[in-house]
């Protein structure tokens, strides 16, 4: 179906325009912006006969001699055509109305308005109307079904309705446009068409697509598609037979399709690319009339469809006996001119050969990467691509000055040499360079930068071309107005500077303007003119530095100052790129994208004394078939984007630089058309900083939006369980606080109290996953989060599998246990050999890390509270430490694990301070005779898990083979304790520290009650072991009153110093004197005390004690 595209004219002002035929065929007949209706004899024309029917006309209708028009005063009016005498008004609405159609017959006229509402009207009386409610915004359009029975309508509210006029009732309704809130911000008028004579189908544009729905079932049964339409369709028409759909869209693309066939069978584009918004056809079907946004009008000529007048029959038939002069209908024009995409601007050569000639050698060179798929119509052995055959033509030089040239016939076919066909996926159109934060630039009034720093706005209309700069914290700098004069279209903006940049014109070159308004001399303004045919594409600040990407594939890099420091090429066009501190992110076409994916590469340099780059030209990875939407950093300097189906992605530097998904914008939007533009994004606290788009994707500057803050959610499996909620959070944990290392790693300093709440908060999570996987029986998952767990935290869990009777686990666990202690102690080692001065770093390491990490395991500790049985022994814990031997302020929860054993001051050890609690809680767990080195105090502080401390025996029997490696690295000063330590475990345990624990723990009031009652207790229960004996004696001592309490109490602080000395002796007289039996007595008083501390973890301690640390 060759056709020719006439020139355009000028028709109407500035804005939508809409165009029809009469009866006849004679006339074409416009309204516009400017109030007029303008009666055409042909498109040269050039005193058209004009009605005036308002200030604005929004729609047109003719038929039967009669004019319908609706106007900006809210009426529909009518008047005689071709006179133009005014008729009366039909109907009138609350506000305009926005399109009126006549049905078949002309007996009615059906009119939609911007009040939601559907009015059908009686030419010959209005007073007959029908109104049809339903639609929740304004209606875009309406078309009558041939037959009047039913009418469909399109709204802003998203939905295509069909309505039965007579019972003015809902027949079916389909959510297929995105919703907006006027017809001005649709991105379609959606001008539905209803197929003439049969009314079978109803053709509704949806996107880039027309889809067709049968009339009677309502089902939508095809659709026609072009792979090279990348806009909307506007604006859809029939023609007068019925199989051909004429279409115009948003881009300025005008196709035919047969209905029938599903083929593209004519392609051509508006001259300079405007909107197409009204198409008719000629009721000859010949010619096809149009206008754009611009208030112009155009013309298609030379259509032939004839052949909807003949009888279809089957292909191989048509390829067979079809007249050598009809064989064009059969090809669409697309390839009648070989493989140039349907976009040239130039008539068919059908037409005009002499004019194209040297275009059509060109196009034998394009790729054949156009070509639409499938629509070779003939299917028999003769059968060739329209390619092929214009190619033959034009190389044995065949004549074809008319549309009826005789093509080769198919007998002569063979002969001509064959072109392959490409049927491959279709490249998809590279996404334009943008600047993150920034709405398009040809709105009058847009954002230019909206970022954590501030808000820059370009305003260029009638009045203004300015810049507004606006800063979040007025503290860094006042607000600016600045005149552009220069036409800047891009800027960025940091604590430092506003950077903005020009794209060239013909007389001058593209210019970078940055206003240092940090600088502390006078001049704080400088300006580069780049190289001639160089244009920046995209541009941002860091600290102290300003990088520009051009046209060129060049990426240049100023200081803030102006001066010129590096130059370098980038490997493809750039997209866009951001800066933080010394880290720069570029974002570049690295390839073409196939089937609506974009091909693009990603680079990350870190800048200052020692320049490299991290990322290095890796694939950026997308959504299926989106684009990128934004570039940025989070506050805390991880990069980070958004694509445009709303999936957020942060680096993730634990893992290799890869690029996590952390949050899908779409699952919070209410709506298809609701986007979110992203202005920020926030580590700690977790906060993506958004603006919330009604029916678009990006926000108006006036009023000025308000900013919501969106959670972060990793898309794990089965989040809607609680084992998936809780691996959701720790890993999105894990993530959000990778950004310490780096920070630390970069020199920066980092929040240590931030750094240990988050770890605290993992080891939390840990826990529970360990708990619920208790419950669940997976003891093997167990293991698995263990490994994962701090030493500490790996306590509390066995401490739970023994609880849970499950033996198995809590041995397992207490395995891993020991390798974190080894793998601790290796590492301690390690530094104590790269510290030469040794005992200062240590006395340093205890004095710091003590209250930090006290800290930790108390919370710790309270993390295992829900674990723990409910006990009183916290009463008798304050009475066992008189006030001499504790520091109250560094004093927590009193922990049973704690207490014993917490070793000297960080003086003289290489054991790992982490195993503190491990170790206790052997000890704690040992029988009488072997808990006497846990008793070996010092004056320091009770609760001290950081500090170094000499290995105890019961050390020894924990680690086992181990030994004492740390000992043989120390320096002389601290030589005589490692010796001490090398000798423990040789010593007997019972005669261990038993002097030195006497003369520095006093026994408290419980303890002289126990030793003056333990044999009554083993003679009452003579099978008890030491544990239950404890517990009975606790039992009894409660029943006391509280008077005997108090005395025995005051008794136990009445005997320090030599007190305690003399009660020590005559103890030892009464037991017959001796060396030996003074070792006796000493280790069964030392049993007697350590049993004492023992009565908060009694049951946990004494389940374990059979398997866990077993010296045996």
């Amino acid at each position: 179906m060759p056709c020719e595209r006439k020139p355009m004219r000028y028709d109407h002002s500035e804005g939508h325009t809409e165009v029809c035929y009469d009866d006849s065929g004679r006339f074409i007949v416009t309204c516009g912006n400017d109030g007029d209706v303008r009666i055409w004899e042909s498109l040269d024309d050039d005193d058209p006969k004009f009605i005036t029917v308002g200030e604005k006309a929004f729609s047109l209708a003719l038929k039967n001699g009669k004019l319908v028009t609706a106007s900006s005063n809210n009426t529909v009016q009518i008047h005689t055509f071709p006179d133009g005498d005014p008729d009366g008004i039909l109907t009138r609405f609350t506000t305009n109305a926005t399109h009126v159609t006549f049905n078949s017959s002309g007996s009615r006229v059906a009119a939609g308005s911007s009040d939601f509402m559907v009015k059908v009207v009686e030419v010959s009386d209005s007073s007959q109307q029908k109104t049809l409610r339903g639609h929740e915004a304004p209606v875009l359009s309406v078309t009558f079904d041939p037959k009047d029975d039913f009418l469909a309508s399109a709204s802003c509210d998203g939905s295509v309705v069909v309505w039965n006029v007579d019972e003015q009732t809902q027949v079916i309704s389909w959510p297929l446009l995105q919703k907006t809130n006027d017809v001005s911000n649709a991105k379609s008028l959606c001008r539905l068409a209803w197929q003439p004579k049969t009314g079978k189908f109803l053709a509704v544009p949806v996107e880039t697509k027309v889809h067709l729905y049968e009339r009677g079932t309502w089902d939508h049964v095809s659709t026609l598609s072009d792979d090279l339409l990348t806009q909307p369709i506007n604006v859809v028409a029939w023609s007068p037979c019925g199989r051909f759909l004429a279409a115009g869209s948003v881009g300025g693309a005008l196709n035919v399709w047969d209905a029938s066939s599903k083929l593209c069978v004519e392609r051509q584009k508006h001259e300079k690319g405007f909107t197409v918004c009204g198409l008719a056809w000629h009721p000859s079907g010949s010619q096809i009339a149009y206008t754009d946004t611009e208030g112009c009008l155009g013309l298609l000529d030379g259509l032939s469809t004839s052949t909807s007048t003949t009888s279809t029959s089957t292909t191989k038939q048509v390829a067979e006996k079809k007249p050598a002069n009809d064989f064009d209908d059969l090809f669409d024009d697309d390839d009648d001119r070989l493989m140039d995409e349907g976009l040239s601007d130039t008539n068919s050569p059908a037409k005009k050969p002499a004019a194209v000639d040297d275009d059509d050698d060109d196009d034998f060179l394009v790729p054949a990467t156009g070509r639409v798929r499938n629509r070779a119509i003939l299917d028999d052995e003769n059968s060739l691509d329209t390619g092929s055959l214009k190619l033959g033509r034009d190389k044995f030089g065949e004549d074809d000055d008319d549309a009826g040239s005789a093509v080769m016939p198919a007998a002569a076919a063979p002969l001509v040499p064959l072109r392959p066909v490409y049927d491959g996926p279709m490249p998809t159109p590279p996404q334009k360079a943008f600047q993150p934060g920034s709405t398009p630039a040809h709105l009058t009034h847009r954002f230019m930068m909206w970022n954590s720093v501030g808000i820059v706005r370009g305003y260029n209309d009638e009045q203004d071309n300015a810049i507004d700069v606006e800063f979040h914290d007025t503290a860094v700098h006042h607000a600016m107005h600045l005149t552009n004069s220069l036409g800047h279209t891009m800027a960025d903006l940091s604590q430092e500077a506003v950077l903005l940049a020009c794209p060239s014109t013909d007389e001058l070159a593209s210019k970078l303007q940055c206003l240092h308004f940090s600088s502390w001399d006078t001049n704080k303004e400088w300006m580069v003119d780049l190289p001639k045919d160089e244009d920046a594409r995209a541009l941002c600040l860091g600290q102290g530095w300003a990088a520009v990407a051009t046209s060129a594939l060049m990426l240049r890099l100023f200081s803030i100052g102006g001066v010129q420091r590096e130059i370098f090429s980038l490997p493809g066009p750039v997209v866009c790129m951001v800066g933080h501190g010394e880290q720069l992110l570029i974002v570049y076409h690295r390839a073409t994208g196939f089937d609506g994916e974009q091909a693009l590469g990603v680079q990350l340099l870190q800048f200052g004394r020692r320049k490299r780059q991290l990322i290095n030209g890796e694939p950026l990875p997308l959504s299926r078939r989106s684009y990128l939407s934004w570039l940025g950093f989070t506050a805390e300097g991880t990069p980070c984007y958004v694509d445009s189906e709303g999936v957020i992605r942060m680096l993730n530097r634990s893992l290799g630089n890869t690029w996590t998904p952390v949050c899908n914008t779409r699952e919070t939007c209410k709506s298809k058309s609701d986007h979110y533009w992203v202005v920020g994004v926030h580590e700690n606290p977790q906060q993506l900083r958004c603006i919330p788009c009604k029916g678009s994707r990006y926000p108006p500057t006036l009023p000025r939006p308000a900013v919501a803050i969106l959670p972060f959610k990793l898309p794990l499996c089965q989040t809607a369980t609680e084992k998936g909620q809780m691996e959701e959070q720790f890993c999105r944990s894990v993530l959000f606080h990778n950004h310490y290392s780096f920070l630390s790693s970069s020199g920066y300093e980092i929040n240590e109290d931030g750094r240990s709440q988050s770890q605290k908060e993992q080891q939390e999570l840990l826990m529970k996953m360990f708990a619920l996987s208790c419950k669940l029986e997976r003891e093997f998952r167990c293991v698995e989060l263990a490994e994962l767990m701090t030493q500490n935290v790996v306590t509390l869990a066995i401490r739970y599998a023994s609880r849970s009777r499950r033996m198995a686990l809590a041995q397992r666990l207490s395995e891993i246990a020991l390798e974190k202690a080894n793998q601790m102690q290796e590492e301690e080692e390690e530094e104590e050999e790269e510290e030469p001065e040794y005992s200062r770093r240590t006395s340093g390491y205890g004095q710091s890390g003590r209250h930090g990490n006290r800290r930790n395991q108390e919370e710790e500790e309270e993390q295992g509270e829900e674990l723990r049985e409910e006990e009183d022994g916290g009463q008798e814990m304050e009475t066992e430490e008189p006030a001499e031997t504790r520091r109250p302020a560094k004093v927590g929860r009193a922990n049973p694990f704690k207490v014993l054993g917490s070793g000297k001051p960080s003086s003289s050890s290489g054991q790992p301070r982490v195993t503190n609690i491990l170790d206790n809680m052997t000890s704690s767990r040992k029988s009488s005779p072997l808990s006497g080195a846990a008793g070996k105090q010092s004056k320091g502080p009770v609760l001290k898990p950081l500090a170094p401390r000499p290995k105890t025996k019961t050390q020894s029997t924990l680690l086992q083979m181990t030994g004492t490696k740390a000992s043989n690295k120390k320096t002389p000063e601290n030589a005589e304790p490692a010796a001490d330590r090398q000798k423990q475990p040789d010593v007997p345990p019972p005669s261990a520290p038993a002097e030195n624990t006497e003369n520095k723990r006093p026994k408290t009031g419980f303890q002289l009650w126990l030793d003056e009652n333990r044999k009554n207790i083993t003679a009452d229960h003579p099978d008890l072991e030491e544990t239950d004996v404890i517990k009975e004696a606790m039992g009894r001592f409660r029943t006391l009153s509280a008077d005997e309490r108090l005395s025995w109490t005051e008794r136990a602080k009445g005997q320090t110093g030599d007190d305690a000395t003399d009660l020590k002796k005559r103890k030892r007289g009464g037991a017959g004197g001796g060396g030996g039996g003074g070792e006796e007595e000493d280790g069964r008083t030392d049993a007697d005390e350590n049993s004492a501390k023992k009565k908060k973890s009694l049951d946990p301690s004494s389940k374990l004690s059979a398997f866990a640390f077993n010296k045996s």
